[in-house]
């Protein structure tokens, strides 16, 4: 088995992330952190520091769409519990609750499978970015929906300037990155 990186994990995230300018549409600088998941030594160090703050605390590990599923999956895998994954309307099979956001370029709805988690369970969601809010704070609505209990959120990279952490106000928050 690969070893963590020694060095901190924000220094890595730095590094490795790349910056893209007007994507997805103009004015939004896009943080993308693909080539810091690409990275296994970088991937296994930032895993573990975003799921070792609430050790015992989960029974699954919930990621969002997409980028929230490849830390969810490593999340979920290195803790020993289940994945869930919160969806794109119109990608699931079976019933589904649906959760409408807002988020920095427009509006979206998410979905969970009703069944995908017993009520009384407890969840962890990861995203790789924490920007407006919009996407966690609906995540964690569908959750408690379904009567799952959130543990907490953590993000690779949060963008403090666009206030998300106001949308996910009383809630507990880990994030590698704040900018």
């Amino acid at each position: 088995m690969r070893e963590r990186s020694s060095e901190p994990v924000e220094p890595i995230i730095g590094r490795l992330s790349a910056t893209v300018p007007d994507y997805p549409q103009p004015g939004v600088v896009f943080r993308d952190l693909t080539p810091v998941f690409a990275d296994g030594p970088a991937l296994h160090s930032i895993v573990h520091a975003l799921i070792d703050p609430f050790d015992g605390q989960f029974d699954a590990v919930a990621g969002i769409e997409a980028r929230g599923f490849l830390l969810a999956a490593a999340g979920a895998y290195a803790s020993g519990t289940g994945v869930v994954t919160v969806r794109k309307k119109g990608k699931l099979p079976r019933r589904v609750y649906s959760e409408d956001y807002t988020l920095e370029y427009g509006t979206a709805t998410l979905e969970l499978h009703m069944d995908d988690l017993r009520p009384g369970m407890r969840v962890l969601i990861l995203d790789d970015v924490l920007a407006t809010g919009g996407t966690l704070a609906a995540s964690a609505r569908l959750f408690e929906r379904a009567g799952v209990q959130v543990s907490g959120f953590g993000v690779v990279l949060e963008l403090a300037g666009l206030r998300g952490r106001a949308n996910l106000a009383g809630r507990r928050i880990r994030s590698l990155v704040r900018e």
